[in-house]
């Protein structure tokens, strides 16, 4: 039987009068749809505004930082990324973005932009490079895709193919992506495919602005080069920590040699200009003391990829003995226990990574689904209540609530949630699982 209210959607969760109202908005952009690109000067189809861009980006990038396990609590390494990358703004060709740089606690190898001007680096990738020419190389490659409009042509390609540029379901940021249900909260309107590959031409144009942007705000382009090797040698190893960034960021011989070609031929006389070392390995410090732990991690998000369980939390347990104040390795020991199905354990972790990073909502969620699997629905509720108070605008919060309301046997609260979860969401076992309510209930008749 077809569980789907008549008329609620079609397999693309539009109805029939929504899907003929977006191809007609969509053959109107066909006819105006063509902008400058800042970078070439030449025009191209884009069907995505500035301000589109910089909305899409308002909306998704909190929820990749939480699937990331939030930005750094360290405010001296979060403070110089960010002065490191506005430096870098007036040489680039659209200096009026809201440009943000950010520090995420994920420990996976990797970078990402959103098409407004939020860039972000993990602790991962922080600790693979050595001095702060290749930390401004590593944020000029962001920035080129910013500029250059990449993730904008993306979506600009998915609207004629799809009709709609929508959200997407898919975990950009975390290793966890197929660790099951539990994962799959935060990652339903995370970045997903507003962090999709590039291609290989993006990351060739990418490179060379940021090979640009990196030497005009007075570093030496020896930075980039040896940002370069360094990524070279990464992809050599395919080791669960960079799988991630190679995905999103294709490398290659070719592409590393074509960076080197363009520096030897622009900029022969470099060896003058700073790479300013000493100053990075100030300012990293603290994370620096904290390498062993967050290698500790990686190797226990491996063993989650792998599912072997038990050794992942060997790796976790020594990861919180180097660092117990680590809210990314409480949340980490939260999942273990939570597939393992040691849910009262699960909620342990997870209480102890919310106290020490209250403002990040990942903790409250884990606490939330681990409770509703050992009966404690009120309390399941609070943290979901709190989730979405922390990072509104999931409407999985809202299936959430529902479902805690159902499992203490609150029927009628439980129906207005799933309710107002099936406006939102109308595909897929959440939305199966409201409608079957629902209809059980005698809220709707099948």
């Amino acid at each position: 039987m077809n569980l789907t209210p008549k008329g609620m959607a079609l397999a693309g969760g539009l109805n029939r009068r929504d899907f003929i109202r977006c191809s007609t908005l969509a053959a109107a952009a066909l006819m105006t749809g063509c902008a400058t690109n800042p970078v070439t000067g030449k025009s191209e189809l884009m069907l995505v505004s500035e301000q589109d861009e910089i909305a899409v980006d308002r909306q998704h990038a909190p929820f990749q930082f939480s699937a990331d396990y939030g930005l750094t609590q360290d405010r001296e390494l979060a403070d110089y990324i960010a002065r490191t990358g506005k430096k870098m703004v007036p040489g680039t060709h659209r200096t009026q973005m809201p440009y943000r740089f950010e520090v995420v606690n994920a420990t996976y190898v990797n970078a990402y932009a959103f098409p407004g001007g939020t860039i972000a680096a993990t602790r991962g990738i922080l600790l693979k490079m050595d001095n702060e020419a290749e930390l401004a190389s590593l944020l000029g490659h962001e920035l080129g895709h910013v500029n250059a409009r990449h993730t904008a042509r993306q979506m600009s390609k998915a609207a004629l193919t799809q009709t709609l540029v929508g959200g997407a379901s898919a975990l950009a940021g975390s290793q966890g992506a197929g660790w099951g249900d539990l994962v799959g909260q935060m990652g339903n309107i995370s970045a997903g495919a507003l962090l999709a590959s590039y291609s290989r031409d993006n990351e060739r144009e990418a490179d060379d602005l940021g090979l640009r942007y990196m030497a005009a705000a007075g570093y030496n382009p020896d930075g980039f080069e040896d940002l370069m090797d360094m990524l070279r040698s990464l992809s050599r190893h395919k080791a669960n920590a960079v799988e991630l960034l190679f995905a999103t960021h294709p490398m290659s011989d070719e592409r590393y040699q074509t960076a080197i070609d363009a520096i030897g031929n622009r900029y022969p006389d470099r060896a003058g200009q700073p790479l300013y070392r000493e100053r990075y390995q100030d300012h990293t410090a603290g994370l620096r003391r904290m390498a062993d732990a967050i290698e500790t991690m990686q190797n226990g998000e491996k063993e989650m990829a792998r599912k072997r369980f038990p050794a992942a939390e060997k790796h976790f347990l020594s990861a919180l003995k180097k660092a117990p104040r680590d809210y990314t390795a409480h949340v980490l020991m939260a999942k273990c226990q939570y597939m393992q199905q040691r849910f009262a354990n699960a909620t342990r972790y997870a209480r102890d990574a919310g106290q020490i990073y209250p403002q990040e909502p990942q903790a409250q969620l884990i606490m939330g689904v681990s409770r509703i699997n050992i009966g404690q629905f009120d309390q399941a509720f609070d943290n979901f209540e709190r989730c979405d108070r922390l990072l509104p605008g999931n409407p999985e919060m809202i299936f959430l609530k529902g479902l805690a309301r159902e499992g203490a046997q609150r029927n009628e609260e439980s129906a207005r949630f799933y309710m107002t979860y099936l406006k939102t969401v109308r595909q897929g076992p959440h939305a199966q699982h409201a409608y079957q309510r629902l209809v059980d209930w005698g809220y709707i008749r099948p």
